[in-house]
């Protein structure tokens, strides 16, 4: 990955986005896109649009959703301590024992996850994973009032771990979940510009807001973009770790490629572009399987104003929604790739319909 574009992400997943108060995540996006777009914009609560070759047709929708699972101050009791309600997936037996930042008007305030050490618990030989209102966070205050001063209720709460590198191709973070969505979308606009010549479609390169609690940005600004159809970059659970079972989660690896998913939401016929386009560019394609949905912004997207041709492109990602999700840097590379190939491919005016 070049040097800019690694920074690029880097930036991307160490700046909190919460879900809810995303801003400071898309000021960083908007930044970086407006390099290579012809206009930038944002909406009333905060979905950030980057458009290239304004006025061409189709309008195609590339959209990565920039929130991050968090936690939010729901009370606080009379020795200071403070307890949490949870925005999005968050998994509160790996919570525990953590360090937290909790988000102010008045700036970041340093606290941690409280953990009973085994000695001062009683033996159980079936422990139960605490539920989230087990969770309190220490900042060092010595009562009530000193938090209060602090922090108030409605604060959101990111965990402290940042980006890092592995061995070889991968990369850990806590919020890859779905920065690599929205960094995607970018550096698309970034390989697009070098063919600006030959691009017919109206490119519009979305970060959504609110997508882990309710696909919500991504309604809001399909609703007002009108895209002829769209690409949908999220993550997926890679399942080549052990424990995961293959049989009822199907067989996805990092390093293989992106994944294309079928059914529910993804539009045949522009899946089988996506596929067309992957093989004459030599990009890798792994294949999942829809249910009744995806769990994506694709969800939202697909039927808004009476149906927007759409597709899942997803990254394969270890130990999703924890602190430390693992993907390949390799895989990520191809996505910007295969979506440039996409928008380059579609015809002037072209339409996405299902053959009857």
């Amino acid at each position: 990955m070049r040097d800019e574009s690694l920074n690029f992400l880097k930036t991307l997943v160490n700046t909190p986005s919460p879900v809810g108060y995303e801003a400071r995540g898309q000021r960083v996006w908007l930044d970086y896109a407006s390099q290579f777009a012809d206009t930038t914009y944002s909406d009333s609560y905060g979905n950030c649009v980057a458009v290239l070759n304004k006025g061409g047709s189709p309008r195609l929708m590339l959209a990565g959703h920039a929130d991050e699972i968090a936690l939010a101050v729901s009370y606080i009791d009379p020795d200071g301590f403070i307890y949490v309600r949870r925005m999005g997936g968050v998994d509160a037996a790996i919570t525990k024992a953590q360090r937290v930042v909790i988000h102010t008007r008045n700036g970041p305030v340093k606290g941690v996850v409280g953990n009973v050490a085994p000695h001062l618990t009683k033996s159980d030989e079936n422990p139960k994973p605490p539920k989230i209102h087990d969770l309190f966070i220490d900042i060092g205050a010595r009562n009530a009032k000193e938090t209060q001063k602090l922090v108030q209720i409605g604060n959101p709460i990111t965990l402290v771990d940042e980006f890092d590198l592995l061995q070889g191709d991968l990369a850990v973070a806590r919020a890859f979940d779905n920065r690599i969505g929205t960094f995607a979308v970018a550096e698309t606009l970034r390989l697009l510009g070098e063919s600006k010549g030959k691009l017919k479609a109206e490119v519009c390169a979305v970060s959504n807001i609110q997508e882990e609690v309710g696909l919500l940005g991504a309604r809001q600004i399909a609703y007002s973009l009108k895209p002829d159809v769209a690409l949908v970059v999220d993550v997926t659970h890679a399942t080549d770790y052990p424990t995961v079972s293959k049989t009822q989660h199907g067989n996805v690896k990092i390093g293989a490629g992106p994944t294309i998913t079928h059914g529910g939401s993804n539009h045949p016929e522009v899946v089988l572009r996506i596929e067309q386009v992957a093989k004459t560019k030599k990009i890798p394609l792994q294949h999942e399987a829809s249910s009744s949905t995806s769990g994506t912004d694709t969800d939202a997207i697909f039927w808004t104003r009476g149906g927007i041709p759409s597709a899942l492109i997803s990254l394969p990602n270890r130990y999703m929604h924890s602190p430390v999700e693992v993907v390949n840097l390799k895989d990520l590379e191809k996505i910007p790739e295969l979506m440039a190939a996409f928008a380059l491919s579609l015809k002037s005016g072209e339409e996405f319909k299902v053959k009857i």
